[in-house]
């Protein structure tokens, strides 16, 4: 593992304890602490959902992505473009729910659709880049 890769996971695994929280979080949500609708709970759960599968696969992608033959960009876009798709992606669930009685997305919904194109981005480089490596 090259030593920008073994940083990149170190940063990675540091995010578990925000999933954390947002775990804690969903409890008082479950437990009916924090007022919500039911569009805003299943937000809540698809974003805190999106978080710790995009995170777990972002610290897969990086045990490969040393052995591609990227360089450049796309070694970085195989890198990070999976764990910004986990901010992104989550992010997006969680603002495009953000605000008292919400029952359906707002504007930052975009967050969300910009995550799925990264998410697509890294997948499709990293595993192009072991397919030719």
């Amino acid at each position: 593992m090259t030593d920008a890769t073994r940083v990149v996971a170190g940063l990675i695994l540091l995010t578990i304890v925000t999933i954390e929280f947002g775990g804690y979080f969903m409890t008082r949500i479950v437990r009916g602490k924090v007022p919500m609708t039911d569009f805003q709970k299943s937000f809540a759960r698809a974003g805190h959902a999106h978080a710790g599968v995009l995170v777990i696969l972002g610290l897969v992608g990086l045990l490969y992505v040393d052995q591609t033959g990227l360089t450049g960009a796309w070694l970085w876009i195989a890198r990070l473009a999976i764990p910004i798709a986990a901010v992104l992606m989550s992010g997006g669930f969680f603002a495009a729910s953000a605000g008292k009685g919400r029952t359906q997305p707002n504007q930052a919904i975009w967050m969300l659709w910009i995550g799925a194109a990264a998410l697509a981005l890294g997948t499709l480089t990293l595993g192009v880049g072991l397919i030719t490596a």
